[in-house]
């Protein structure tokens, strides 16, 4: 065996975690037994749009993996009823002790019980995890008795009054409810493995900064930024164009409190200027999407849509601004406020005449005004200053990017830019021509230089104006449409000029071949490889299916967000890839935490198994797998470099 300079420098530097011979060899017998071990879960959620609640719910069940485990431990040996509220309490514990103890007359014999059923549940999804990585999730506090409840059975007469002394104390203690919730917690969280987030967590739903505050905490994820991902982060570096879309999407949804409490946003700028600029404005045309009746008063909905067309007219200001700094983008002709003839009401697009459906723009068509510019540059400030947006966008940008490849599996939100031929399109950047893998890597490297103090200059100039062309750029691999109609909805009468043509990836993801020809350009191996995505909502309601190209693709965009449901029939599509094999999950509406505790209810959810594997897999057969194989080799190297004298032992 032949060893190089750099080897021995890098054997060397393994000497020192690993210094003798038996401490090498440890090593090689616990990663060759990890290599054995069943696949940890594998849990893909996309387009969450601030659903919080919903979110959260989906996380705490697993997309249904702790009922179903919850259903195979205990089969017909407790009721139906009992299953619903075990499942209950392991997602909301101290929620459900409350209630649980306001009605229980022998609460020590509902704690023991409940104890003996959760240990059980944290034994099953504990099992697929050596003994050192499930100590590390355990609470420290009683990370010592859990273990011991995990490990010793009730069934060993040796040991049955051991455990049940522990169980007593436990109980007589005043411990019971904290290590009820311990045991909950370790349960949810070891009942997935790996979170990966498809993209979108922002804007529609309310809560986009509660998700954030929990993905903060969260132990293994990742996401693949998305288009609304995009403009939250364009907003963050400070282009203002960005800023307007979020604030003009919040105003569309009433859903400000995103901006306000989370984000600390000062809009009262914007509304003083909407009323004095809009007053005797109905805006008939920006009345918020108010989704549950009663959302909002009719004083603040007037207010609303007032301040939804203000900073609606200053986005159009603003993007015309861009576009005409980039003719490289061609995207001038979307520069449709500038073809605004006030006094014929129309606007002309092509040489085409179109009415206009709202000609009251008293600040104009073209420049911001002196009061639009003073407001934007308080808005600017507003997100610029917010401790809170920076932290969570730095989460984004550590825990992300435009693509991730995992266990034969490429994710990224929406498309991989093509040919009408299906081959792969080159977009330009900067003057140079990218396209597949080597086009998500590079706005990936963009994206992240708009933060990085030590960019050049005019680099990060032109990275924080690209976040723009990424929301809605033609050739933007997390947009790829025609445009975006944002003007037309507004201002024109003719539902025609509505149309967003969708790209060619849209048009040929159903077809094997384009899917495999973008595999291979990403290097994605294996024999059941996949491409999985969100973005495009999936249309259950009329036949839509959700597995495309025989299986290759699988797009997981039900519509998680309320805006959806009517749309799509459904709230979502979540997917868990387990030991053995791949389950989409199709959810129902989530109706809210309130009544997950006090009735139960849990998302109703159908799981249809997608591709099922003959034998069960094992982190050999993972990436993480090759990752250890690689470690044992390079063990094995030092091992022989130990007894051949290369380098000497370090012992005590």
């Amino acid at each position: 065996m032949k060893t190089t300079t750099t080897d021995m420098h890098y054997l060397n530097l393994l000497s020192q975690s690993f210094p003798t011979v038996a401490d090498a060899a440890k090593e090689i017998i616990n990663l060759e037994a990890i290599l054995n071990l069943p696949k940890g879960t594998e849990h893909f959620l996309a387009d969450i749009h601030g659903e919080n609640e919903a979110f959260e719910h989906v996380l705490k069940n697993a997309s249904g993996n702790i009922k179903r485990k919850v259903g195979e431990i205990f089969g017909n040996s407790i009721r139906e009823s009992e299953k619903k509220e075990l499942c209950t309490l392991i997602y909301y514990p101290e929620q459900k002790l409350e209630l649980v103890k306001a009605v229980e007359q022998d609460i020590d014999d509902w704690y023991h019980i409940t104890i003996h059923q959760l240990v059980r549940v944290c034994r099953d999804v504990s099992s697929k995890y050596t003994r050192s990585k499930v100590r590390k999730s355990l609470p420290e506090e009683f990370s010592y008795i859990i273990e011991e409840l995990l490990h010793e059975r009730t069934d060993d007469q040796n040991k049955a009054a051991y455990v049940a002394v522990i169980v007593d104390t436990i109980i007589s203690t005043g411990r019971a409810d904290d290590f009820i919730c311990a045991l909950c917690n370790v349960i949810q969280h070891l009942a997935i493995d790996r979170l990966h987030i498809l993209g979108d967590i922002y804007d529609r739903g309310p809560g986009a900064h509660i998700i954030m505050d929990v993905m903060r905490r969260y132990q293994s994820w990742d996401i693949q930024w998305g288009n609304h991902d995009i403009l939250w982060m364009g907003a963050a570096a400070g282009n203002d164009a960005c800023i307007c879309n979020v604030l003009r999407l919040s105003l569309r949804y009433a859903n400000l409190a995103t901006l306000e409490d989370g984000y600390g946003i000062n809009l009262l700028p914007l509304a003083t200027f909407a009323l004095e600029t809009y007053g005797d404005d109905p805006c008939e045309e920006f009345v918020p999407k108010l989704l549950k009746p009663g959302k909002i008063d009719e004083k603040t909905q007037l207010l609303t849509a007032k301040m939804h067309k203000a900073i609606a007219v200053i986005q159009f200001k603003e993007e015309n601004r861009l576009f005409h700094r980039h003719p490289e983008w061609q995207m001038e002709d979307r520069c449709l406020l500038e073809h605004i003839d006030l006094e014929r009401q129309t606007c002309v697009i092509n040489g085409q005449d179109y009415a206009l459906k709202d000609c009251n723009l008293p600040t104009g068509t073209m420049e911001l005004t002196a009061e639009e510019t003073e407001l934007m540059q308080k808005l600017h400030h507003s997100f610029r200053v917010s401790e809170k947006l920076r932290k969570h966008i730095r989460t984004i940008l550590s825990h992300g990017c435009m693509y991730n490849i995992c266990n034969s599996n490429l994710l990224y939100h929406a498309s991989v830019p093509l040919n009408n031929d299906g081959s792969l399109k080159d977009v330009e950047i900067l003057g140079q021509k990218y396209q597949g893998r080597q086009l998500m890597e590079y706005i990936g490297q963009l994206v992240r230089s708009a933060f990085e103090n030590d960019t050049e200059p005019e680099l990060k100039a032109y990275a924080k104006d690209y976040f723009l062309y990424l929301w809605c750029g033609k050739d933007s691999p997390l947009f790829d449409k025609s445009k975006m109609a944002t003007f037309e909805r507004y201002f024109l009468t003719d539902r025609e000029t509505y149309k967003e043509e969708k790209g060619a990836y849209f048009q040929l993801r159903n077809d094997a071949d384009v899917c495999d020809r973008i595999l291979d350009a990403f290097g994605v191996g294996g024999k059941n490889r996949h491409i999985i995505n969100g973005h495009v909502p999936v249309h259950a309601s009329k036949g839509e299916n959700p597995i495309k190209a025989g299986g290759r693709l699988m797009v997981i965009d039900g519509g998680f967000s309320e805006a959806y449901h009517s749309e799509t029939g459904i709230a979502g599509y979540t997917l868990i890839y387990h030991s053995r094999g791949f389950q989409l999950v199709q959810h129902e509406p989530f109706t809210s935490t309130k009544d997950a505790i006090l009735r139960g209810t849990d998302i109703k959810s159908t799981t249809q198994i997608v591709e099922m594997s003959a034998q069960r897999m094992l982190v050999a057969d993972t990436d993480k797998g090759c990752e250890l194989r690689e470690q044992i080799n390079d063990l094995k190297q030092l091992l022989h470099a130990y007894r051949h004298g290369i380098i000497k032992e370090k012992r005590d």
